[in-house]
């Protein structure tokens, strides 16, 4: 007998030996069992899958003795026969080569002769997209209504080159690509049929590059068997698929974690000169980190990752050195990188930037990261006494200080514990709004609030005013030289914040509009709400609180966000 390639001798012959379609062979089945055979079938998926495999299994299953049934006997001279490709009633037709319109007349004549010896005439069209636009148009009106001894079997790479009105007339089954650990699987079961001594290191290898064809596999073991004439090695796979080890994999990604550029780049020369395929390099480098996030996201979900054990191992050990957030920078750089390096004159230069930016992302800190640092650093810091000397408040000169004013007296039922203290009285803005001295009263207490809640938007709020409150609409302004900063606190998280402290302040529940205006020359900058006795010294006490530039740029808080930024100081406003 003469040899046969591996990929045909290990070939599946029943339904429960194709690997990794059973959403394909289940549904098959259950159609046979409830006698619910439609007239074609189409066949999706990458090379190397099954297609045309499922196809004949599923031939056979219509066409045995007794059948049609799942379990037929192997040695039906009907199974037999589509088998070996010679039965005259199931004809298996290229599509590349038999595209045209008159090859698909003479299958509309022959479909009306009835099966010679079988129960079904069965066509297989491989690479059906192939065909022409006009043989499509010739075949649909006997698709859609054929002879009922007759049933079409259509097998596709790329279904979207196959015209809708075939689609529609077709039942569609989609396969997928093979888990690397199913083809695992069945390549330590052909070595052990074929006696061949083959690492699992090795096989792994072969699984991992096939990119989930079992066909592809199957092929590459039996060159590498004529390759290797005794022990399959994990070396040899790699230098046949240009696939770069699992430990140099590995120890390519430590480096990037642990910020270690210069070994980083020594890895990748040292797979440069060794012939790697870079861009193999890079999917795998992007492969490994995703992994690394599922791994550190959803530790429970094993089955979303594809890994040996001792990658399992090194991906919890890497989990605990980086941070999720940290880890999708670094796969951002890779895609990005993934995308341009197509049409790269140079990959190992690129991949080498690659690198670098993906250790600089894995350091990088995240805005919110970075604000809330600097809230801990201003909540760290003491704050002033307020029964201390006045110069702690006011170092440029000496103030007078005065004394609180007493509380008024409570309500007699305010004496009771268990009874809730009313809230402040709410009032609408008059029809007229608010205007002048009690305007700004409001102002400067509204800017008091929003200061206690959120530091960075009374930054702003400092160079605004007042512009009206009518209408149960508080309108803020900003001077033509701050118009830029409408756009950065107009917002719904300010919009909310200054109505909840307006609510606060007793006004109901007011629209927030910020607009460009010049502010009136009788207005001042907001200060404090106006007290007795103390609106005097507060003034002069925000007055004395701008610093001058060089005082400024020497705080502590702005110096550690200035090392945290990158930046620079380029204007000091009051």
């Amino acid at each position: 007998m003469s040899y046969q390639v591996i990929a045909r001798k290990y070939r599946p012959q029943r339904f429960s030996d194709v690997v990794g379609q059973e959403h394909v062979t289940q549904t098959l089945s259950q159609a046979i069992a409830q006698k619910r055979i439609a007239h074609a079938y189409l066949f999706c998926g990458p090379r190397g899958t099954g297609k045309t495999t499922i196809a004949r299994i599923f031939a056979k299953c219509l066409n045995c003795a007794d059948g049609p049934k799942v379990d037929f006997d192997d040695a039906d001279e009907k199974c037999r026969e589509i088998a070996e490709g010679r039965s005259i009633d199931v004809l298996e037709i290229d599509g590349a080569s038999n595209n045209g319109v008159e090859q698909v007349r003479e299958l509309r004549e022959t479909v009306k002769y009835a099966p010679a010896s079988s129960r079904y005439k069965i066509y297989i069209i491989d690479e059906v997209h192939m065909l022409t636009v006009a043989a499509f148009n010739a075949l649909l009106k006997t698709l859609e209504e054929p002879p009922a001894h007759v049933k079409f079997m259509f097998a596709t790479t790329d279904p979207e080159k196959v015209l809708p009105t075939i689609l529609s007339r077709c039942q569609r089954f989609d396969l997928r690509r093979i888990p690397v650990p199913l083809i695992l699987k069945q390549l330590q079961h052909i070595a052990r049929q074929e006696r061949v001594e083959a690492d699992d290191a090795a096989l792994y290898a072969i699984a991992r590059g096939c990119d989930g064809g079992m066909r592809d596999a199957e092929s590459a073991l039996d060159q590498l068997i004529s390759f290797c004439a005794g022990k399959i090695a994990e070396d040899d796979v790699l230098s046949m698929y240009g696939l770069t080890a699992q430990a140099q994999l590995l120890a390519l990604a430590q480096a990037i974690i642990a910020g270690d550029a210069a070994t980083a780049l020594k890895e990748l020369d040292h797979l440069a000169r060794q012939g790697k395929d870079l861009g193999r390099l890079l999917s795998d480098l992007l492969r490994h980190f995703r992994n690394l996030v599922i791994c550190q996201v959803s530790p429970a979900e094993a089955n979303l990752i594809e890994a040996s054990e001792v990658e399992m191992a090194a991906l919890r050990d890497q989990a605990r050195q980086i941070t999720p957030e940290a880890a999708t920078r670094i796969m951002e750089v890779l895609s990005q990188c993934e995308m341009s390096l197509r049409d790269a004159a140079s990959r190992k230069i690129v991949i080498e930037i690659t690198l670098l930016k993906a250790i600089r992302a894995s350091r990088a800190s995240s805005l919110d990261d970075v604000l809330r640092q600097l809230q801990q650093l201003r909540a760290s810091e003491t704050p002033p006494d307020a029964s201390g000397p006045a110069g702690a408040t006011a170092p440029s000169g000496p103030a007078t200080l005065t004394p609180p004013a007493p509380a008024p007296a409570a309500p007699p039922r305010a004496a009771l514990a268990d009874e809730p203290t009313p809230p402040p009285p709410r009032t609408a803005a008059p029809a007229g709004g608010l205007q002048g001295e009690a305007l700004e009263t409001l102002w400067a207490s509204l800017v008091e609030a929003a200061q206690r809640a959120s530091p960075f938007l009374k930054s702003y709020l400092v160079e605004a005013h007042p512009v009206s409150f009518a209408r149960n609409v508080f309108t803020i302004g900003f001077d033509p030289e701050f118009a830029h900063h409408v756009g950065l606190v107009n917002n719904a998280k300010n919009h909310a914040l200054l109505q909840t402290k307006l609510h606060e302040l007793g006004h109901g529940h007011p629209q927030i509009e910020f607009v460009v205006a010049d502010r009136p020359p009788q207005r001042q900058a907001p200060t404090a709400a106006k007290e007795p006795n103390g609106g005097a010294a507060k003034s002069a006490a925000v007055k004395s609180a701008t610093p001058d530039p060089a005082t400024f740029k020497n705080d502590p808080l702005i110096q550690k966000a200035l090392e945290v930024f990158r930046g620079t100081i380029t204007e000091v406003r009051g």
